[in-house]
């Protein structure tokens, strides 16, 4: 009978140590299942229109947009402009910057004042000779609304555009409202500083070639730090996202400007926009902006890809239209973290005549400092010209941490 006992008790105590594993087990799959649940959707701050609604009714409405300025649906999207009519807000006019309101035009393309043929709303381009709305532009408003797409690079002039808006509105008295976005290279910030002695709406201000925070904070910045025109405030509000850090992913559903296509295009742009300051093409005239770049006085022996720029509805001349291009395809690039110069400068080493790399008073105005262009020609290394960096990023970023909205 004992034995019989004992067999019985270790039976049993084997059924429960497994019985626990079990359940032991199950609870750690629910645990796992739990924390790979995909987050909460960001929702950009134009969706939320039970919170800035009320800031519009009864007033007379401006909106400074372009063809990212949507409000997202189930099944596509509406722009801005025509939900806010049809929700009967008095909309006046539409303020469009580089690249129009509805269309597509090409990087420094003038845009031009016209009426918007869906709405009968006079546009007033703030590209070309007309940056900064007029007293007389905005002397009907009661509010003007800001809702542009950003892509986070100094020389992307959307922030420059916000900022001569919100200088106009400081002088004229009129609230601004900034509907805010997702910035998707919000997650760092890198990059040769701005010197102040070579601003211009390429740069406006002393800040790194990527600043890693989105408009809202941005133009909390600009209004904190004084940097409005002889430091002048406007009355700002910022209508936050919903669900956003600075380390979410964020697909682009429409694109940011013709020439930026895609994710890839995107997180290359700061390194590769660079090119935009030398003879080197950097992808316009092909359906690859920004996710290549070649130029036919590239050594072609040093490279085993190569392309031909040709018109089209991006640029309509891009840089060696019609010449066989030699050198790098980088459409595989995952997202990246940094500014490199690596690119920069295996295109300047590969330069047959160097004589025809720089086009030196526009690369400075888009590296912010002469003093890129002479370290690559010094022959520095990318990990060299980075160090010399870094004091100015951490000031930066002290400012920087003052604004931020989102974690």
């Amino acid at each position: 009978m004992p034995i019989l006992s004992r067999f019985k008790s270790t039976v049993l105590l084997l059924f429960l140590v497994f019985s626990a594993c079990k359940g032991q087990q199950k609870e750690n799959i629910s645990a796992s299942e739990a924390s790979t649940e995909a987050p909460a959707p960001i929702k950009a701050a134009a969706n939320r229109t039970d919170v800035y609604l009320p800031l519009l009714q009864g007033k007379k409405v401006g909106i400074v947009a372009n063809p990212t300025s949507v409000i997202f649906k189930e099944n596509g999207h509406t722009h801005l402009v025509d939900s806010l009519l049809s929700l009967g807000v008095d909309v006046k006019k539409v303020f469009a910057p580089e690249h129009g309101f509805r269309g597509t035009a090409d990087a420094g393309e003038h845009v031009k004042d016209g009426l918007d043929t869906q709405t009968g709303l006079p546009i007033i381009s703030l590209y070309g000779k007309n940056r900064k709305p007029s007293k007389e532009q905005l002397e009907e408003l009661d509010v003007v609304v800001f809702d542009i797409q950003d892509v986070g690079v100094r020389f992307y002039t959307f922030i420059a555009s916000l900022q001569l808006v919100m200088e106009a509105c400081a002088e004229n008295g009129t609230p601004i409202i900034v509907l805010d976005r997702p910035n998707p290279n919000g997650h760092y910030a890198d990059g040769p500083t701005m010197m102040e002695e070579h601003t211009s709406y390429l740069g406006m201000n002393t800040i790194p070639l990527v600043y890693g925070m989105t408009m809202g904070e941005y133009a909390k910045m600009l209004n904190g730090e004084g940097w409005l025109e002889n430091g002048i405030k406007v009355d700002l509000t910022v209508i936050e996202l919903e669900n956003y850090t600075h380390d979410s992913e964020y697909h682009l559903p429409i694109r940011p400007s013709p020439n930026l296509p895609n994710d890839t295009s995107i997180t290359l742009y700061p390194s590769l926009g660079l090119f935009e300051g030398t003879n080197v093409n950097a992808g316009r005239g092909t359906e690859f902006q920004f996710q290549r770049y070649g130029a036919s006085f590239m050594d072609s022996t040093a490279y085993e890809f190569s392309y031909v720029p040709e018109p089209n509805f991006g640029s309509k001349y891009p840089k060696e239209e019609n010449k066989t291009c030699y050198g790098k395809d980088l459409s595989k690039t995952q997202r990246m973290n940094e500014v490199t110069m690596e690119w920069i400068i295996d295109a300047y080493n590969n330069t047959l005549d160097k004589s025809k790399f720089f086009l030196t008073d526009g690369f400075t105005k888009h590296a912010g400092t002469p003093l890129l262009q002479k370290q690559i020609e010094q022959g520095m290394t990318n990990e060299e010209i980075k160090a010399t960096w870094q004091d100015d990023l951490e000031s930066f970023k002290k400012i920087r941490a003052k604004y931020l909205i989102y974690d």
